[in-house]
C-alpha cells in the first residue's frame, strides 16, 4: 500500500538524513581516531579522562556506521520495526555524543592541572626511564618548548646548565656543535606546559564541538524516524 504524500516526503527525507548520518559517523570516527593517536604519544602526562572522550567518539562512529543500515532499509522498505530500532539506537547515540561533547568541554577546565602534574612526575623519571626520556624528546621537539615552565626546570634533573638537545634549535651551520646549554640563544623560550596545554585545550574544544554539534543534527533524525514510524503504523492500521 502507498503511504500518504506527506509521509512519503518524510520517508525520503529520512533516507537523505541517513546518508548524512553515515557521513557524520565517518567524521566522528575520524576525529576520535586522530585525537586518540595524538594523545597516545603523551600517555605519561595525561590521565584516563583524556583518552575516554576520543574512545567514546570512536565507538560512537562505529555504531553509527552499523545502525545507518536500519534507517536506510526501514525508510525505503517502510519496515516499521526497523525504523523503531533505528529510532531507539539513534536516541542512544544522541546521548553518547552529547555526553562526549560535554566531557570534552569539562576537560578543558582541568587540562593545565593534569598536564602540570604529568610533566612534573615524568621529569623526575627522565634519567631513569627510557620511555619517559623519549616522550620528553618528542614533546620538546614537536612543540618547540623546553622544561615545564622554562629551561631552568631541568636544573633539578641535571644539576647544571646542561639541557636535553631537544630544548634547542640547531641550524645547518652549527655543523658538529650540538651543545644545548641554559642561557644559549637557541634555547626554546616557551615552557611545555603552555604549549601542550594549548594543544590539549584545542582538541578538547574540537571534541566537544563535534560531539554536541552532531548530536543535535541527529536529533532531527530522531524526529523524522518517529514521524515515519507513526505514519506507517497508522496507515496500516486503517487498511
Amino acid at each position: 500500500m502507498t503511504l500518504p504524500r506527506s509521509s512519503t516526503c518524510v520517508k525520503y527525507l529520512l533516507f537523505v538524513f541517513n546518508l548524512i548520518f553515515l557521513i557524520t559517523g565517518i567524521a566522528v570516527l575520524t576525529v576520535g581516531s586522530v585525537v586518540q593517536s595524538h594523545y597516545t604519544k603523551y600517555y605519561d602526562i595525561l590521565d584516563e579522562r583524556f583518552f575516554s572522550v576520543p574512545a567514546l567518539l570512536i565507538a560512537t562512529g562505529i555504531i553509527i556506521l552499523t545502525i545507518s543500515f536500519f534507517g536506510c532499509c526501514g525508510a525505503v522498505k517502510e519496515i516499521h520495526w526497523m525504523i523503531i530500532t533505528f529510532s531507539v539506537l539513534l536516541i542512544l547515540i544522541f546521548i553518547l555524543e552529547l555526553a562526549a561533547g560535554i566531557a570534552g568541554y569539562i576537560l578543558e577546565d582541568v587540562t593545565v592541572e593534569v598536564v602540570a602534574n604529568g610533566l612534573n612526575t615524568s621529569m623526575n623519571k627522565y634519567n631513569k626511564d627510557f620511555t619517559t626520556r623519549e616522550m620528553w624528546e618528542v614533546v620538546q621537539k614537536e612543540f618547540s618548548c623546553c622544561g615545564i615552565y622554562n629551561s631552568t626546570d631541568w636544573k633539578k634533573v641535571n644539576g647544571s646548565g646542561g639541557l636535553p638537545y631537544t630544548c634547542c634549535t640547531f641550524k645547518n651551520t652549527d655543523f658538529g656543535n650540538f651543545t644545548c646549554m641554559d642561557g644559549s640563544d637557541n634555547v626554546h623560550k616557551t615552557g611545555c606546559l603552555e604549549a601542550i596545554g594549548d594543544f590539549i585545550v584545542q582538541n578538547a574544544v574540537a571534541l566537544g564541538g563535534v560531539g554536541i554539534g552532531i548530536a543535535f543534527v541527529q536529533f532531527l533524525g530522531i524526529i523524522l524516524a518517529c514521524c515515519l514510524a507513526h505514519s506507517i503504523r497508522k496507515h496500516y492500521e486503517t487498511v
